[in-house]
């Protein structure tokens, strides 16, 4: 565990020696305010779920750009190839660099913390359904990140780790939108594979515990299959 904390410490420091954590953060908090605050004030009453809806979104859109070069960029460069034959198992490599994004993730979501504050002192928000969401988005954001990883071990090249991140998380995202178009017999397991299915729920103060276990099954797969493409790598 030493060795997963460790290349966690050194990613999550590099994306804030670098430009992409400050880039990636201030997108994020600025269009989501661009997109919640305009129908907020049309709404006229307390409630951030509008807020949730949007921030569900991004994060299908930002997190293949915090994953995109974990691994794919060391593949490029080489450095990989000197990580996997230090005293290091793959699947600490694989954790830390994950670790690493999701601590990102939830710095980036915590700066929107400042929303549902500003909500609150302009009526009575009821705080449950404003925790109960934040957990699902840093539950999807998990899921997602996950996916990320994955992409960014099959190739060496960080736009289609990005790309290829990127279509999974929206396939993910969007597939409960096209039920109209599935027979009803398949409907309700295709519904099951949404993220923004399982997502509403928590959105609206609910914790199921068949929600948390999508999510967990999510990163657990898709972590998985990276461990695979990078043991791979060391065989050959």
């Amino acid at each position: 565990m030493k060795n997963t904390l460790t290349i966690a410490g050194r990613q999550f420091r590099g994306y804030f020696n670098g430009p992409v954590a400050y880039i990636v953060i201030c997108l994020f908090v600025v269009v989501l305010g661009v997109f919640f605050w305009p129908p907020f004030f049309l709404m006229g009453r307390a409630t951030v779920r509008d807020m949730f809806s949007v921030a569900g979104v991004l994060l299908v859109l930002t997190t293949p750009a915090i994953t995109m070069g974990l691994l794919a960029e060391e593949k490029r460069t080489g450095t990989i190839e000197l990580l996997i034959t230090m005293p290091v198992r793959d699947w600490e490599v694989i954790l830390g660099k994950y670790l690493a994004a999701l601590g990102l993730t939830a710095v980036m979501l915590l700066m929107t913390i400042g929303y549902p504050i500003s909500v609150a002192s302009l009526g009575n928000l009821d705080w449950g359904p404003v925790w109960t969401g934040y957990l699902g988005l840093l539950l999807q954001g998990a899921g997602m990140l996950a996916i990320g990883v994955m992409a960014s071990s099959w190739t060496e090249n960080q736009l289609i780790a990005f790309f290829v991140a990127l279509v999974v998380n929206a396939f993910f995202w969007f597939i409960d939108r096209f039920l109209p178009f599935f027979p009803p017999s398949i409907a309700s397991p295709i519904e099951w594979l949404s993220m923004d299915y399982h997502f509403r729920s928590m959105a609206r103060g609910v914790i199921d515990t068949r929600d948390l276990v999508f999510f967990v099954s999510i990163v657990a797969l898709s972590l998985g299959l990276a461990f695979r493409a990078l043991e791979s790598r060391r065989w050959k």
